[in-house]
């Protein structure tokens, strides 16, 4: 399998390396193991004939108009933390030169894959429109309102959908350098990921800060704290929704737009995320916890939790 890594100015070091690290360590193990696989033929190709990653480190680029056409192109992130700095990356010279790459890549068979804030890049490129992907968790507001036609789940760890492959936030990085290598040997993808010491992540949300995400827009962030303050009872939409001066229509859009939810299902995350809070950090019996969260009694939290860990079983094993 020919892979292309895309380097763009400013990748984030860790993104690139562990891609890099994983499809190499896969390559040795099944050379040492005899494990059988066509392997991997990696290339770091770049827009720019010089690149400097986050840390300014120089990364050796190949000129991709030598190098034999790609199965694959993987774009590890740009280092952009923010909504502010990633923006005006996604405008520059050479991401603009990226895009038309991508897309020229694409048509002419290649997949292409992105995690982190490289999903940004491919969903610009228009790639993922009428797909499903991730991206990372704590950008998922803007991601949901710049590419409305793209399905974003941003609870999943690694999406396939079509001819893109889309990772979640940082370390995402190595689950679709995996993913990869699972696609052509399960038992290598398996052993790598043992050499590398890494378990695998059923889901972003464990890791999410819903009232980060929900400071994306007032009215959301309202909606939070109230439920929040709340959660122990019988909470009504239409009693949230005068509480905050809005209509249930407005409220039910906002929480769309922001989080991809509606607002019952938020308040069931928000009751959940607690009742697991309470688990790991208190004595108090699933019936106790399930009061304090504002259910009737334990046998529909239970019937949550054991959904919500089903759910991530079947997602794992679509990816």
């Amino acid at each position: 399998m020919r892979i292309f890594v895309l380097a763009l100015d400013g990748v984030f070091d860790t993104g690139l390396t562990t891609v890099l690290d994983s499809l190499t360590m896969a390559n040795s193990l099944a050379h040492a193991t005899g494990v059988t696989t066509a392997g991997f033929e990696i290339t770091v190709v770049g827009v720019r004939s010089e690149v400097r990653t986050a840390l300014g480190m120089q990364v050796s680029v190949c000129d991709m108009s030598h190098a034999p056409a790609p199965d694959w192109v993987v774009l590890p992130a740009l280092n952009r933390m923010t909504a502010e700095t990633l923006v005006p990356v996604l405008g520059r010279d050479d991401v603009v030169d990226a895009l038309g790459a991508l897309r020229s890549w694409r048509s002419g068979g290649a997949r292409v894959a992105a995690a982190c804030t490289g999903t940004f890049v491919l969903a610009e490129s228009g790639l993922l429109d009428g797909g499903e992907a991730t991206t990372t968790w704590w950008l998922s507001p803007l991601f949901r309102q710049r590419y409305p036609h793209v399905r974003l789940d941003a609870h999943r760890i690694v999406v396939p959908s079509g001819g893109a492959l889309t990772a979640g936030a940082a370390l995402s990085h190595v689950d679709l350098a995996l993913w990869l290598i699972r696609n052509k040997s399960p038992e290598l993808a398996a052993l790598v990921a043992k050499y590398l010491v890494f378990d695998v992540r059923l889901s972003q949300s464990a890791y999410a800060i819903s009232d980060h995400l929900a400071h994306s827009d007032p009215l959301v962030e309202r909606f939070d704290r109230w439920v929040r303050e709340h959660l122990e009872t019988a909470i009504s939409l239409d009693v949230v929704a005068d509480a905050l001066a809005t209509s249930k229509r407005t409220l039910t859009r906002r929480l769309d737009a922001v989080l991809g939810k509606t607002p019952v299902e938020y308040i069931q995350d928000l009751r959940v995320e607690r009742a697991v809070h309470l688990l790991k950090t208190s004595k108090l019996t699933v019936d106790r916890i399930a009061e304090q969260v504002g259910y009737a009694d334990g046998h529909t939290l239970r019937t949550l939790l054991r959904r919500r860990i089903g759910k991530g079983v079947r997602e794992l094993r679509a990816s």
